[in-house]
């Protein structure tokens, strides 16, 4: 099994393909990883070195790949932040190779755009770029709510907004639409959920999994979700099982690292509950 991983990359802590490459071992899957960025950390600290990478370079890693026989391998494509939006035209371009290369081959993309808390926080040429250009070449997209919320123009405070919302993203592209860090307005206090609504026919059929809302917001949880779902979808499991799955294991590190008191998560010393987590909360189908 093997996964191509088009993210940032930092020298300390665990975001971006710093967060996902080990999931993605740790479930026996082998990681593609290039990088979009190479920092010494996230921002956040009180200094960042590095820079985001030249998309001439990036390209030229990409194409690299390709002649290894990386594409022809791949199980998955996945994408995160992108840095620029000239990475991004790149993505795009090296997504629409692979699936001409390799028919029904999957891209999921994570669109890393924001939160409720920073807004927008990338560059303002990256968001239209992300929903016209890569939303539309992709299979899978995991947004956060303040993302998809973003990408569909409209306030989402209910599942049926949700479901509704998802499935005008559908008509554009995605056939799974997966919506992280959920807050609606029937979500239990003390609880966070996660949604993903999926085309059926003529029709959709959507799913949601409630975690405990811990005391802790550590950067990267998008980033390692997204290689949870990408991973356990990889290993065959249907979307309601790889939701539940992946809700599962980000609650383990997340529970761990609120336990530690540190700001980075606790990914490396979490290993055996990536694969296994000792508590398992299953997604259920909306309307039961």
């Amino acid at each position: 099994m093997s996964v191509i991983s088009i993210q940032s990359q930092v020298a300390f802590g665990h975001v971006g393909n710093s967060a996902a490459v080990f999931p993605l071992q740790m479930h026996g899957i082998d990681a593609v990883a290039v990088p979009t960025t190479l920092l010494s950390n996230r921002p956040g600290y009180p200094s960042i070195r590095g820079r985001v990478l030249d998309a001439t370079l990036v390209a030229d890693l990409l194409r690299g790949i390709e002649e290894r026989g990386a594409v022809d391998r791949c199980d998955m494509i996945l994408s995160g932040y992108l840095g620029s939006p000239e990475i991004g035209a790149v993505v795009a371009d090296f997504v629409a190779r692979a699936k001409a290369r390799k028919p029904g081959l999957t891209y999921c993309c994570d669109p890393v755009l924001g939160d409720r808390d920073r807004g927008l926080f990338v560059p303002a040429e990256i968001p239209p770029l992300v929903r016209d250009l890569l939303c539309p070449l992709a299979d899978i997209i995991t947004p956060n709510h303040f993302e998809f919320e973003w990408l569909c123009g409209t306030k989402a405070a209910t599942s049926g907004d949700v479901i509704a919302a998802a499935q005008a993203l559908m008509a554009r592209g995605p056939s799974t639409v997966v919506v992280t860090s959920a807050e609606l307005d029937d979500t239990p206090g003390g609880e966070i959920e996660t949604l993903a609504v999926e085309r059926s026919g003529a029709g959709c059929k959507a799913w949601r999994v409630r975690t405990p809302k811990l005391p802790i917001s550590p950067s990267g949880t998008g980033d390692l979700f997204a290689a949870l779902l990408v991973a356990a979808r990889v290993g065959g499991s249907s979307t309601p099982e790889a939701l539940g799955h992946a809700a599962s294991a980000i609650f383990a590190v997340l529970e761990r690292t609120a336990a530690r008191g540190t700001e980075e998560m606790r990914i490396v010393e979490s290993a055996d509950q990536l694969v296994r987590p000792a508590r398992r909360f299953a997604a259920a189908a909306i309307g039961d």
